[in-house]
C-alpha cells in the first residue's frame, strides 16, 4: 500500500500513460492519431479520421 496519496496518484498516472499508449490508433492514410471509433453499418466497430476523413474497419 502506498505510504501517501501522492505515491498512489503516480501510480495511476503512470498506468494510464501506458494505457493510453499502447492503444492509440493512428490513420493508415495520413497518420494522424485524430481517430474516432463509429458503429458500423452492421453493428460492427469502424473508425474515421477526423483530420482527412478517412473511414476504415
Amino acid at each position: 500500500m502506498p505510504a501517501s496519496i501522492l505515491e498512489e496518484v503516480g501510480h495511476l498516472l503512470g498506468a494510464a500513460l501506458t494505457r493510453n499508449t499502447t492503444t492509440r490508433l493512428s490513420c493508415p492514410s495520413c497518420g494522424s492519431a485524430h481517430v474516432a471509433q463509429v458503429l458500423g453499418d452492421n453493428g460492427g466497430i469502424s473508425y474515421v479520421c477526423t483530420a482527412c476523413g478517412h473511414s476504415w474497419s
